[in-house]
């Protein structure tokens, strides 16, 4: 199977919600099933039909989770050396070619990204425009807005 890139960071949340699903949301969903039984026919239960949709769901996310920690290549930005290069995991800060307006991304894996914490995949477009780059250079995304251009102002690795 195909490796996933993951932070450090990554690793560790997706671990937190393989916890909390083992720990907390299964046994939860268990005891609804059970109370849900308990309240006789189960063909016309909604009750029980919500149950276990709902654990059918958690076991999926359980299985889906433990298969990306099992394929995870952990990559520590801190120990990268890239040369000055934009890579996976690094922190990049860029300025908009039009309004000059600064921003600061970190490329991370899929399962990481949050743009509101300037978290981006790696498979997003401005990331991939970013790979491969150093500082100084001029990266077009071509966005739904038109082609936009940044230029680098900073790799980091932090």
């Amino acid at each position: 199977m195909k490796k996933i890139p993951l932070t450090i960071v990554g690793v560790e949340a997706l671990r937190a919600e393989l916890h909390r699903l083992k720990t907390v949301e299964r046994p939860s969903v268990i005891a609804a099933i059970a109370e849900a039984r308990s309240h006789g026919d189960l063909s016309e239960n909604a009750e029980y039909d919500a149950a276990k949709e709902r654990q059918g769901f958690i076991e999926g996310r359980i299985l889906e989770v433990e298969s990306k920690l099992g394929n995870a290549q952990i990559i520590d930005p801190k120990l990268l050396d890239a040369d000055g290069r934009c890579v996976f995991g690094s922190t990049v800060t860029l300025e908009d070619a039009d309004s000059r307006a600064h921003v600061t991304y970190q490329i991370v894996g899929d399962d990481e990204a949050d743009i509101r914490v300037g978290k981006i995949s790696v498979n997003s477009p401005v990331a991939r425009a970013l790979i491969g780059k150093y500082a100084g250079d001029i990266a077009e995304v071509q966005a739904p807005g038109g082609l936009r251009e940044f230029e680098i102002i900073e790799v980091a690795y932090v």
